[in-house]
């Protein structure tokens, strides 16, 4: 008699006639399942229509005693799928899973791209990312106008020393853009700042594009300088 586990599929043999005609209970040795296995349908009696015959004691010996199989032995044919490969409905999850992280890797990746292409432009626009660009040693100008050709020229006019600065203005945004006042510093060796002033640089606004030249003059600059710094004025100074 052959049973199949109802839970697992493992299929085992067994003596039917071990089985009373109500059934009993028996448990998977593979699955540890329990459940109720009715008795077989008894055999038809045809015992009478069968001739017996003996056997020769000669013939009896050659043949081995066929060993009983034990009860609940699972069927060695049964295949079963390695318990380290996956099942075919896995792939897909993964698939999507690493899509998504690859997606988002990308996403990053082009964020970053534009950030670093396109600061300046957003420095114009949102002049508080300057300074995070400044905290990772990317210098961005917020007011969208550069100062190019910076130049310095000391000379005696009228018996009095003069500090001549000039310098272009060069719009460097899609769009038009007021310009702000100019400051200039002189330092010493230092590194102290000696003496500063502001002044506008003669035009008040800038076209996308267009270029000003700038001028400014000091008498009788302290003796001690020997650097200058230029840049725009923040507010209040």
């Amino acid at each position: 008699m052959i049973l199949t586990c109802p839970q697992c599929g493992t299929r085992y043999q067994t003596d039917a006639a071990k089985f009373q005609p109500a059934g009993r209970t028996v448990r998977c040795a593979k699955c540890a399942h329990v459940w109720h296995q009715e008795a077989p349908a008894p055999e038809p009696d045809i015992a009478d229509d069968i001739a017996v015959v003996e056997m020769p004691p000669a013939a009896s010996a050659l043949m081995p005693e066929t060993p009983p199989i034990a009860a609940f032995m699972p069927n060695p044919v049964i295949a079963r799928r390695p318990m380290n490969e996956p099942e075919a409905s896995e792939w897909p999850h993964r698939i999507g899973v690493a899509a998504g992280w690859l997606g988002l890797i990308a996403i990053i990746l082009l964020i970053g791209w534009a950030a670093l292409t396109w600061r300046r432009q957003i420095a114009t626009l949102w002049p508080q990312s300057a300074s995070l660009y400044a905290s990772v040693g990317l210098k961005t100008n917020a007011s969208g106008i550069d100062i190019q050709d910076v130049a310095y020229h000391r000379g005696t006019e009228d018996g009095q020393s003069v500090l001549s600065v000039s310098g272009i203005l060069t719009n460097s945004s899609p769009r038009e853009l007021p310009v702000p006042q100019l400051r200039v510093a002189l330092i010493d060796d230092d590194r102290h700042e000696l003496y500063h002033w502001t002044f506008a640089p003669g035009v008040t606004t800038l076209h996308s594009g267009q270029s000003a030249k700038f001028l400014t003059r000091l008498s009788n600059p302290p003796e001690g300088a020997r650097h200058f710094e230029l840049r725009f004025a923040k507010a209040g100074e």
